[in-house]
């Protein structure tokens, strides 16, 4: 009777182990799969910067020929033309086009003098997108976008509110295929985590607007 209880409770724990051993087999596998498929994911704005920045007036661009450094050169500013001056290929338009474009617009310039040029353009300082406030702020003017920003950051920003400001009617103008709109902003429901769908990211050229 011994002997088959002891049976018994040998083939129970055979039977946990194997259990065991699968549970963990399981739990190997799909860390293993997750982490496969991680390096495949490129966030958006990663691949953005590498070359769909529109460059304007202001920017400050580092232009690298790749083995030719007496043609490239380490920065120079977008004039507000728009026009760049660079070694060899003298004035080139960069103003609106996007990095990736003007690498092509630069490889084929570049080649004329250099066998199968390879050009690398970098966006080494963002200084052509501005935001503006306007109003019971209490410092008007101009904001350099050189980062996504929402509307209550540039507030911050910009040194806050004044003690008149129409915090309930702040608008932002924005033109939307050349036409202006506007968009409410409820400044007071904002800083209270209400309705912060309004607090939206800025794009270049718009304009906050504080009553009085």
């Amino acid at each position: 009777m011994k002997l088959k209880m002891n049976s018994k409770r040998t083939r129970g724990a055979i039977l946990l182990l194997l259990m065991a051993g699968l549970s963990f087999a399981a739990g190997q596998d799909k860390p293993a799969g997750e982490q496969a498929a991680t390096p495949a994911a490129v966030p958006a704005a990663t691949a953005a910067t590498r070359g769909g920045y529109v460059i304007g007036a202001g920017d400050l661009l580092q232009i690298t020929v790749f083995k030719e450094p007496e043609a490239s050169i380490p920065q120079v500013v977008v004039q507000l033309d728009g026009v760049i001056t660079l070694p060899m290929v003298r004035d080139i338009h960069a103003g609106g086009l996007t990095t990736a474009e003007l690498e092509e617009h630069l490889a084929k310039q570049y080649s004329k003098f250099i066998r199968d040029a390879e050009v690398s353009v970098i966006v080494k300082e963002i200084n052509s997108k501005k935001i503006y406030l306007i109003g019971a702020i209490k410092k008007e003017g101009a904001l350099a976008l050189k980062t996504p920003i929402t509307i209550l950051q540039a507030i911050a920003e910009s040194g806050g509110l004044t003690d008149y400001a129409k915090r309930s009617k702040i608008y932002i103008l924005r033109k939307v295929d050349g036409k202006p709109i506007r968009i409410p902003f409820d400044y007071l429901s904002a800083i209270k985590g209400e309705q912060m769908d309004q607090n939206i990211l800025l794009k270049a050229d718009d304009t906050i607007v504080v009553p009085n």
